[in-house]
């Protein structure tokens, strides 16, 4: 059965290739990429593909079975546009099944909707494509916030305008354990799956991170106006918006959903603390 990942040079795509690549080989994972020469690190055959050019993916999924569409990363508007010239080089090409890396949220409330309602067209769209589908709504991530940890240290403190709201994280590790289930196995198929572990608040993520690094943060809550003018003074109007959206999300709940994670990846969620601990060991490698 050979798979396609597209946007496999990604942290997303090439860990989610990775995971494929143990469970079926490196001849049945196929990596799409816009750089081919970006995803060679994967070992395994890379076809060229841009998200805004149909004729690319009518190449590069001639022959595939199954595909995942991770997805685009531009601006919400072109993104529906982008995934819909996949999806029809796809039916074109016969693909049998498409998994869809989607994103839980709310798609009216705060700065981070139209990245939610965009993503919600895209799951309209595949359902309506004749190809068997199975669609994961990722969580946040929590990588960028270990990523992130030595800042913290530095100022002694997290802070943003999520409050007391809980969200529950996910990692790049998790998820692509639960997308090669997602693409492997029929069982899937027709499904949509919130892809998420434990809600945690940012005090207990304060905590988290102390627990694990020896540090003594402390969690500071910004109000959403304060924290989207100070983000978008450090990150710009379209990332600074959308980075303060989340956390205003986190703040009304939009990121506290029911996990079907166990259900899509045949085991549990870890842990927050798991997933920290995890991260700081691959990193002392």
């Amino acid at each position: 059965m050979k798979i396609a990942v597209t946007a496999a040079n990604g942290q997303l795509g090439s860990t989610i290739a990775k995971q494929l690549i143990t469970e079926i080989g490196t001849e049945n994972v196929i990596g799409i990429a816009r750089t081919p020469q970006k995803a060679e690190f994967l070992g395994v055959e890379i076809r060229k593909g841009d998200y805004n050019n149909r004729e690319d993916f009518l190449m590069a999924l001639k022959g595939i079975e199954a595909l995942l569409i991770v997805s685009s990363m531009d601006e919400p508007q072109k993104r529906i546009q982008q995934h819909r010239n996949i999806i029809d080089a796809a039916k074109t090409n016969g693909v049998k099944k498409i998994a869809y890396t989607s994103i839980v949220g709310d798609s009216e409330k705060n700065a981070f909707s139209p990245v939610v309602k965009s993503n919600r067209q895209t799951e309209e769209d595949i359902k309506n494509s004749g190809i068997n589908w199975v669609i994961g709504r990722n969580g946040i991530y929590i990588e960028p916030d270990l990523e992130y940890v030595d800042h913290y240290i530095t100022s002694g403190e997290i802070y943003n305008s999520a409050a007391d709201g809980k969200c529950a994280y996910t990692s790049r590790e998790e998820l692509a354990v639960a997308y090669s289930k997602m693409l492997l196995e029929d069982k899937h198929n027709k499904q949509i799956y919130n892809l998420v572990g434990q809600p945690i608040t940012q005090e207990q993520l304060a905590e988290l991170l102390n627990q694990v690094y020896g540090t003594k943060l402390v969690y500071r809550a910004a109000s959403v106006e304060d924290y989207l003018l100070e983000r978008k003074g450090e990150l710009g109007e379209f990332l600074g918006t959308i980075i303060s959206g989340i956390y205003e999300g986190i703040r009304n709940n939009a990121f506290n959903v029911t996990s079907n994670f166990e259900q899509a990846a045949g085991r549990p969620h870890k842990t927050a603390l798991e997933m920290i601990e995890t991260y700081k060991k691959n990193l002392e490698k």
